[in-house]
């Protein structure tokens, strides 16, 4: 990323948990002029994306051995200029292309900019408490803006990044200990994990300083009773580089989600556009420094989200009587599986790719561990027949895995309002539930 900011190129941490079809998709998207990769754990996905793709740029495997040809990083590094080379670089120019939404069942890659990534840093580290003195230990993707923006925010700070290669809470414990990490990236899983791990306190974690948890938890760290750990993230999507809303400057408040970002205004807006009164539900409607460029090459999809001199969210939410914002749901219906958002539409996409289908839908379903998980719902073409392990392999080969079903239901049919399917319905029969901002409708 600093290497493209100084250069004026455009960055794209890819997700390495894509299928290969996926990834090939995205290089041939942005006709990449430089693809570096690891054949570490996913050597044979990024191959096969490599003979599905047209893209005529370059290969760079980054752990190859430096004197192995013209695919080795280091090799590649070897053969540039001894000098620094001065360039200027437009800060409004695209520096960061984040993929994400598969609206119509394909991704779009949001472009932001320099002053967008610089501007949502300073007011991250600011409403997080990020100083000088802060050490992350970013254990999460940086395919994510979640842990990507802390990782900024972090140097903005002049503060300290520690990163390691995979989620192992052992490994986790150690770093924390080693490197006295005060932040972390940590989901649910992982948390439960470290607490079974340190149970003996073998690993000195008290440089971390995280919101209070169980009591066993707080006895490993130095709880942290911040507005920021007390009232952690806010709304946000990729698109405005995070976060629109903070709940930490919106603590004892009204809305669920906090107050605006101090860049960004806020509306809540009808159907035509005009602003609602408080109180009344209607879309999330957003401008500032901090908002996407547009996406590439998607010129229809930005005439429809970027209208008067707003960014139109896709998002309901309510004004509160405070001022501060509530975030009811996706206009169009999401799925949430722990970090990862699951749009229906793509994992519908494949299945309906499955030559025994027929029709199918797909709902998420509450799940203690993950939040969501998703459940397909399939009617079968005539004469066909299918199990549900292979619609799940199915997808398994078309889409990143953690998308997959992991269950299956098969109907006669599939319940509709018109010609639009009633998920609704399937919610209620299949025991669907548990989608960001509570029980949302589709729209």
């Amino acid at each position: 990323l600093l290497a493209a900011a100084k250069l004026g190129a455009m960055f794209c941490p890819a997700n390495w948990r894509q299928s290969s079809e996926e990834m090939a998709f995205v290089i041939d998207d942005l006709d990449a002029a430089v693809v570096v990769w690891q054949g570490e754990e996913i050597g044979a996905t990024v191959r096969d994306a490599r003979t599905q793709s047209a893209s005529r740029g370059r290969w760079l495997r980054h752990d190859a051995v430096p004197d192995s040809g013209d695919d080795s990083y280091e090799s590649f590094l070897g053969g540039g200029v001894a000098e620094d080379p001065a360039m200027e670089v437009d800060p409004a120019s695209a520096l960061l292309v984040i993929y994400t939404a598969a609206f119509g069942g394909r991704p779009n890659g949001a472009m932001l900019s320099h002053t967008a990534l610089i501007s949502q840093g300073l007011v991250m580290g600011h409403a997080a408490a990020v100083e000088a003195d802060y050490v992350y230990l970013n254990s999460g993707p940086l395919f994510h803006l979640g842990t990507f923006m802390t990782t900024l925010a972090t140097f903005v700070a002049g503060g300290t990044n520690v990163f390691t290669r995979r989620v192992d809470a052992e490994e986790l414990c150690r770093l924390i200990e080693a490197e006295h990490c005060t932040g972390a990236f940590l989901v649910g899983p992982t948390f439960e994990q470290i607490r079974e791990i340190n149970h003996d306190h073998r690993y000195d974690l008290t440089s971390l300083r995280s919101y209070p948890g169980t009591p066993e938890w707080n006895e490993m760290i130095t709880v942290d009773t911040s507005p920021w750990a007390r009232h952690p993230g806010g709304y946000g999507q990729s698109e405005a580089v995070g976060m629109l809303t903070y709940n930490a400057l919106g603590i004892d408040t009204v809305g669920t989600h906090g107050r605006a970002s101090p860049l960004v205004q806020l509306r809540i807006v009808d159907e035509d556009g005009a602003e609602l009164p408080v109180g009344e539900t209607g879309e999330i409607v957003a401008r500032g420094p901090t908002i996407m460029n547009g996406y590439w090459n998607r010129p229809e999809e930005n005439d429809s989200r970027s209208r008067g001199g707003w960014h139109h969210t896709n998002d309901l939410g309510r004004r509160e009587a405070d001022g501060t914002i509530s975030f009811i749901g996706p206009r169009t219906r999401m799925i949430k599986s722990a970090a990862e958002n699951i749009y229906p539409a793509e994992v519908e996409g494949c299945i309906a790719r499955h030559p025994a289908v027929a029709e199918c839908a797909i709902i998420g379903v509450p799940d203690p561990r993950w939040t969501q998980s998703v459940r397909a719902i399939v009617v079968l073409a005539e004469g066909a027949s299918a199990t549900a392990e292979e619609i799940i392999e199915h997808c398994r080969a078309g889409i990143a895995s953690y998308k997959k079903p992991r269950s299956v239901e098969f109907v006669e049919k599939l319940p509709k309002q018109g010609w639009a399917i009633d998920y609704d319905a399937l919610d209620e029969q299949f025991g669907g539930g548990g989608y960001p901002g509570g029980r949302n409708r589709s729209a």
